[in-house]
């Protein structure tokens, strides 16, 4: 890896052996195995068996879970709030191990939309909840530092299932509470295409 990134900095135009770039690729490779560790993350290692039986049925929230995750399409940082809840059927999840689920898919290359339904999905596979619902809020560097070049503008993604999806009023009680930075018109439909694209 170490001596893609001198080829790479050479085509870019720069000489890999000057001082400023002579630990670069080593630097770069270090980072690039941490920004992508998930890859090689175990889900079950990292919830430890934190399942635990309860006679709980109210929604829990865990709200404002920092994540930072790569663009697939530029290898370009996107990152922001992710807030979980989910009503427990019997079962609930140490509080501890919801921002290491985040943390495991964010540190992969990722689009927003997928890295939203991966988190709902571990959830509902191993707690099988009565309802589960994510919503990530994400600034795309793809589309601030490049393309249309818009500093201020964020991504919104949703994914809501069993009584997020099915009952209204629920739906409405996690997003009050989360309390989002915008109005929240887009989530009478999960949102779609939010995320940068490809185009180039």
């Amino acid at each position: 890896m170490q001596e893609l990134i001198r080829k790479l900095l050479a085509e870019l135009g720069e000489d890999p052996q000057r001082e400023g770039l002579l630990d670069t690729p080593k630097r770069v490779e270090k980072a690039m195995k941490f920004l992508t560790s998930g890859y090689a993350a175990d889900i079950d290692r990292v919830l430890n068996n934190a399942l635990f039986t309860v006679d709980y049925s109210e929604m829990v929230i865990v709200k404002d879970i920092d994540f930072y995750s790569l663009c697939e399409h530029h290898l370009l940082p996107f990152f922001g709030k992710c807030h979980i809840a989910y009503i427990p059927s019997n079962k609930v999840i140490g509080l501890s191990k919801i921002p290491r689920v985040v943390d495991v898919f964010s540190r992969r290359l990722q689009l927003q939309e997928r890295l939203t339904n991966q988190i709902a999905d571990t959830i509902r596979e191993k707690i099988s909840p009565l309802g589960v619902a994510v919503v990530m809020e994400g600034t795309h560097l793809c589309m601030s530092m490049r393309g249309v070049e818009k500093q201020n503008s964020f991504a919104v993604t949703s994914a809501m299932h069993g009584a997020f999806r099915n009952n209204a009023r629920t739906r409405m009680e996690f997003l009050e509470l989360i309390k989002l930075r915008s109005a929240a018109p887009m989530f009478r439909e999960p949102a779609r295409d939010f995320a940068c694209v490809a185009d180039d």
